[in-house]
């Protein structure tokens, strides 16, 4: 391979070797999600790229996660940027059409009248995701609750099908509080009216501390619980990552660096995390999961939406998560049913992080989850599920009565165990 130039941000890639070194970079920091993967030993496979290729093919055809869609639909935020999210409406009947739309009514549900009035609006639930994910992380919870109650799926920006953010193009730094004023926009487009209940995963759990620490109005009169899933209030920079402390402190003085370099070159990156596929799948393993025995086509789902995030969107989110702190804006969160929940191997938000939420909120509902890492959701999604019905009916957003059951474990997808 010819020597390639990557200008004054980076040295010259040469041969294989600088291509391999490009794409070890990218793939690192394009699965952390607060963090580096640097100094990861992982064993190569020794089988031949044809044979890979064919099983990744294989895998994708046969877990088809993130499949689900919903009614479309598109929030602007304060910087003019637009975000895509999918609603799951609920027939009166129960069940949803095709498209997440109730059958027979392609303009949404019918309201019924009640003395000349309208019905009160039904409880939505509103899923936010994590760092350098997408709505479609969410894909058992969803399937689950199908039918079951109304939800909202939504990208945050620059992520999935939602625009790069208008602002971060224009060389504005995004922070935590912007991601809040996104969730903001996007309830006010698609549950403009009734209860919500929030669920964020992650950098969707900062979402919602920044929406409630910035619209506390919001909080009082239409929250009806919140779902902490994976995520911190702040002090993500004291985060290990399963590191020893040298390699740790060695990371945090080259990572500014090193991310300027690599969003600055996307290109060569992502050519980069390409030609490094089975390192960087290894990576996604080690910091996604807790647990051996997964199923492999979940693990290539998750490998599927890391990959998907662009290297210079992976390198501008990464300062948000150094400077979140949204610790002073538990105390909103009192008032509500609120459900806490990490795995207990998780390596990028500590279940630390989450033992100290519940600390500052002590009639919340805490679950750690042995041998979970830090998607939960997919790796143990019969658990989560579990203790979201348990939450949406202690909130009154389902009866009682609902059998939310098996729905949403991966032994039921195709492709499953």
């Amino acid at each position: 391979m010819s020597e390639i130039s990557a200008g004054d941000a980076m040295a010259t890639a040469a041969s294989t070797v600088g291509w391999r070194r490009a794409g070890v970079a990218g793939a690192a920091i394009g699965v952390i999600a607060a963090g580096a993967a640097a100094g990861v030993a992982v064993e190569r496979l020794t089988v031949g790229r044809g044979m890979r290729k064919r099983a990744r093919l294989a895998l994708d055809a046969s877990g088809p996660y993130g499949s689900l869609r919903g009614l479309p639909g598109r929030a602007t935020a304060d910087d003019g940027t637009e975000l895509y999210y999918e609603i799951d409406e609920v027939e009166p009947g129960g069940g949803t059409g095709t498209g997440g739309t109730p059958a027979g009514n392609a303009t949404g549900p019918r309201r019924r009248r009640l003395f000349g009035r309208k019905a009160p609006a039904p409880v939505t639930v509103v899923f936010s995701h994590g760092y350098c994910l997408s709505q479609d992380s969410w894909h058992f919870q969803r399937a689950a609750l199908r039918g079951l109650v109304r939800t909202v799926h939504w990208d945050q920006r620059s992520h999935g099908r939602s625009e790069r953010g208008r602002a971060q193009a224009q060389g504005v730094h995004v922070g935590i509080d912007q991601l809040g004023r996104d969730l903001k926009a996007v309830i006010d487009a698609a549950a403009p009216e009734g209860p919500v209940v929030l669920v964020g995963h992650s950098m969707g759990g900062m979402t919602i501390m920044a929406l409630a620490d910035q619209y506390p109005a919001l909080m009082r009169d239409r929250v009806a619980a919140v779902a902490f899933v994976g995520t911190s209030s702040g002090k993500l920079g004291e985060v290990s990552f399963g590191l020893p402390v040298a390699g740790v402190n060695a990371v945090r003085r080259v990572l500014p660096g090193v991310l300027k370099a690599l969003g600055s070159q996307a290109e060569l990156v992502e050519r980069g995390r390409r030609a490094t596929a089975d390192l960087f799948a290894g990576l996604i393993k080690r910091y996604s999961f807790g647990s051996r025995d997964v199923d492999p086509a979940v693990e290539r789902f998750a490998e599927r939406l890391i990959e998907s995030t662009p290297i210079d969107v992976v390198a501008e989110f990464y300062p948000a998560f150094t400077d979140h702190d949204k610790s002073a804006a538990l105390p909103l969160f009192l008032e509500v049913p609120v459900l806490i929940l990490a795995g207990d191997k998780d390596l990028v938000t500590p279940s630390s992080h989450s033992e100290a939420i519940a600390d500052r909120l002590p009639d919340a509902e805490l679950v750690i989850v042995p041998d979970a890492g830090h998607l939960v959701m997919l790796e143990h999604p019969e658990t989560v599920t579990d203790r979201l019905a348990d939450l949406l009916v202690r909130a009154g957003a389902v009866p009682e009565s609902s059998n939310v059951g098996g729905h949403g474990s991966t032994a039921q997808q195709p492709g499953g165990r």
